[in-house]
């Protein structure tokens, strides 16, 4: 059987044990390989999973149930990177009339299609690239996409940023996706109580640096910010709201019940308790521990 071998953070690393390997090889951005694993067909993109069988559904709920409680409307949707396509589905369910998914790596969509048993079947996809149905598919840089549609005064009702984790420090092309200018970018693209999602990085202390910069981030560019961190999993997830909301937590609880889509993975209960924010981020006066102190041994 092969391994590999997932960096998590300076010194960790996590080994996945690869019982098939289904595909394995480079597109024009990246390295993936998809593979049975104990978490059933699982998708890693430069050696960083991605998502798994076993418990991608939690994951994009956690990305997108959240956010569509908080948006005024849900007619116009685009999602930016989420290659498996399980969002768009998401978003359709939850009532979108039109999701424009813009993803750069046209290779690895159509791996995703082709291999993984969630997200678009191949004719799915296909048809989402001939523009047939409500899913248009764009194969086209997230930072282009949203330049055009702002000149073109194009608005969204939800904008969701579903990218691999941002490499502080680091000069991965998708860092570009979060930086505070093209938040705002998105912001300016909303519709009145439009809302802007975020894939934010890990809320686990040893983790916690993208989550703590993203935060930051999305604190100055809108007027209200709200916090999703997933029990069932190991990420958390910001959404900016174009408009002040006084109470998050408690609109998304109210909203629930007539949300469109019946999440699996979600209830009253989960949103209550996922709206904490971890210790060291609710402005405690002591320093927030950062993870690039965390030195590995030699």
């Amino acid at each position: 059987m092969t391994r590999i071998t997932e960096p998590l953070a300076p010194g960790l690393t996590r080994q996945w044990t690869l019982r098939e390997v289904i595909y394995s090889g480079p597109t024009t951005y990246q390295h993936v390989t998809i593979a049975r694993t104990p978490q059933w067909i699982t998708l890693f993109c430069d050696q960083d999973r991605q998502s798994a069988e076993l418990s991608q559904l939690v994951y994009h709920e956690a990305l997108m149930v959240p956010g569509l409680l908080l948006a005024a409307a849900r007619d116009r949707v685009l999602i930016i990177g989420s290659s498996e396509g399980v969002a768009s589905q998401i978003a359709i369910a939850a009532g979108a009339a039109l999701v424009d998914h813009v993803d750069i790596d046209r290779e690895c969509v159509e791996l995703c299609a082709q291999y993984l048993p969630y997200g678009y079947s191949p004719a799915e996809l296909q048809n989402a690239v001939d523009g047939v149905g409500p899913i248009r598919v764009h194969y086209d840089d997230g930072l282009r996409f949203v330049t055009e549609s702002a000149a073109a005064a194009e608005r969204y009702d939800v904008i969701v940023i579903d990218l691999p984790d941002e490499v502080l420090g680091g000069a991965a092309q998708h860092n570009r996706l979060y930086g505070a200018e093209f938040v705002a970018r998105c912001r300016d693209l909303l519709t009145p109580g439009g809302v802007v999602i975020t894939q934010a990085g890990c809320p686990t202390l040893w983790r916690q640096e993208t989550l703590a910069t993203a935060l930051d981030r999305y604190r100055m560019v809108f007027p209200s910010t709200a916090f999703y961190g997933s029990w069932e999993h190991e990420w958390a997830f910001l959404v900016g709201c174009a408009e002040e909301v006084d109470d998050a937590t408690t609109v998304m609880v109210k909203r629930l019940a007539t949300l469109p889509y019946t999440p699996h993975s979600i209830d009253a209960q989960t949103l209550i308790s996922g709206s904490i924010l971890p210790y060291h981020l609710r402005d405690h006066s002591g320093a927030r521990p950062s993870s690039s102190r965390l030195e590995p041994i030699a």
